[in-house]
């Protein structure tokens, strides 16, 4: 009997879940993920008397900025979702999903992602010297995530 292999984190996609609801189909292919993460911050209370320690207690959970790269997409609508905020100012928060998925596409882990808006947009530079793709990186604020 085989023992457990870990799987890989190569083969995964994103799905914003805009006003629709329905995720757009070409806007869940990204080169790269990064940013979940949680941890605590925490309060330190010094014990009168006690001077071989601080107590340390936690306080409430933090959650890191989300950054999705790609190649630049021509007609996507979370650009769009992106340039609403940047340019209007219209910040409509969005919920996303990122689905880690096995071997034949079923998925082994969703992390649900509440609360989404656009933090930052960057698109890489142009150099007629390097014959590379175009590269957009989005990165997100949230409110917090949960495994599914």
């Amino acid at each position: 009997m085989p023992g457990y292999y870990p799987p890989w984190g190569f083969y995964y996609k994103v799905e914003f879940l805009l006003g629709s609801g329905r995720p757009p189909t070409d806007d869940a292919r990204f080169q790269t993920v990064s940013g979940l993460s949680v941890e605590y911050d925490y309060e330190s209370f010094k014990e009168g008397g006690e001077n071989r320690f601080e107590h340390k207690l936690p306080v409430r959970t933090k959650y890191a900025d989300m950054v999705l790269k790609r190649g630049m997409l021509v007609n996507s609508s979370v650009i769009k979702w992106f340039l609403a905020a940047f340019r209007d100012r219209e910040f409509s928060p969005a919920d996303l999903n990122v689905i880690l998925m096995n071997e034949t596409g079923d998925p082994l882990r969703v992390w649900n992602v509440a609360h989404a808006i656009p933090k930052k947009w960057l698109v890489s530079d142009f150099n007629a010297n390097e014959s590379s793709v175009v590269v957009e990186t989005m990165e997100l604020t949230y409110r917090y995530f949960s495994l599914q």
